[in-house]
């Protein structure tokens, strides 16, 4: 098989970028699974809640919450906790800003590694050529003048191949490292927006109790 040709001439480093590509995908998935997971479950959970705090029923809206452990729910959670004891609005806004700050870390948690990869990805794909440029000028010092040119020409040829390996990894990495930042970027400003609606609707209520 061309591929597996392919990773046995480029030498040893091409083994490192092999793990490195397994351990990137492997992170690219869950992480991608993941973030679909919140999506859905976010949506479903303010479909469900949103028509009760429309409502005023804060309530019932936060024993729908209070055990759920989604970012919207718990976002929501705290909003609605505070929004029963506290008399101001600001008060809660607080509250929710400080729910999002805990559960941006499990939003982003290892996507950062995926650029890692693809740059250790690159960097062992250049180490590997130059170590392999090394082997083959040390080879052909001592050969044939009537093959050296052949001989470098070849394998400077599988040298090369563990840059490109390299480069093929990293490449698929970083776009996909893009893929998860937009994605979970598009995930806290729907929970961002989700918090303004919530502290709009609460504004509303107050001002129909005070009329």
């Amino acid at each position: 098989m061309f591929a597996i040709k392919f990773i046995q001439e480029g030498g040893f480093f091409m083994y490192p970028i092999l793990l490195v590509l397994f351990l990137g995908m492997g992170i690219v998935i869950e992480r991608a699974l993941y973030l679909a997971k919140v999506v859905a479950s976010n949506k479903a959970i303010w479909d469900d809640v949103y028509p009760l705090i429309s409502k005023g029923q804060l309530k019932p809206a936060l024993d729908k919450v209070k055990d759920n452990d989604a970012a919207i729910g718990r976002i929501l959670s705290y909003g609605i906790n505070r929004s029963l004891i506290a008399r101001r609005v600001e008060d809660v806004e607080t509250a929710m800003e400080e729910a999002l700050m805990e559960v941006m870390p499990r939003l982003e948690a290892r996507t950062s590694y995926v650029s890692t990869f693809a740059n250790i990805a690159t960097l062992l794909g250049l180490t590997g050529t130059v170590q392999g440029l090394i082997s083959a000028f040390k080879a052909v010092a001592n050969a044939d003048p009537a093959i050296k040119g052949d001989l470098l020409s070849q394998s400077i040829s599988v040298a090369m191949n563990t840059t490109l390996f390299g480069l093929i990894v990293a490449i698929p990495l970083l776009l996909a490292f893009s893929y998860l930042q937009n994605k979970t970027n598009s995930v806290v400003e729907s929970l961002e927006m989700a918090s303004i609606k919530f502290l709009n609707t609460l504004r509303q209520l107050s001002a129909k109790s005070a009329e």
